[in-house]
């Protein structure tokens, strides 16, 4: 069994710099895509950002130019480094690694983290 921690998250006003990080697990080879979720209270999660095994990446248009997605995959682990924050980023974000382990592939998500923008 894979297992996914994330950390990083808190209570910030707008302009200061947040970072999470989700690290896995267990019996992995690969892990392919990570990505960032958020939910915010009463709605349907949606991806913030993903970043592929070769590095590609791609954000949400209400985060870019402010949320970088990175990855190290030697340490399979994810980070989501948040600047500007607005109240509207207030949110649960949760982690979601594509895993390949020995003989099978499957999708794993994070415990959320609450990141709280106080205005």
């Amino acid at each position: 069994q894979v297992q996914l921690v994330v950390s990083g998250g808190g209570l910030v006003q707008p302009v200061w710099f947040l970072s999470l990080s989700c690290s896995a697990s267990g019996n992995i080879v690969t892990i392919y895509t990570m990505s960032w979720y958020l939910q915010a209270p009463g709605k349907q999660r949606e991806l913030v950002a993903y970043i592929t095994y070769a590095g590609d990446t791609n954000y949400a248009d209400s985060v870019k130019g402010r949320f970088t997605i990175t990855r190290d995959s030697a340490k399979n682990t994810v980070y989501l480094k948040m600047k500007s924050l607005k109240s509207e980023d207030t949110a649960a974000y949760y982690c979601n690694f594509d895993v390949r382990e020995l003989w099978s592939r499957k999708i794993y998500w994070g415990q959320g983290t609450q990141v709280t923008v106080s205005s």
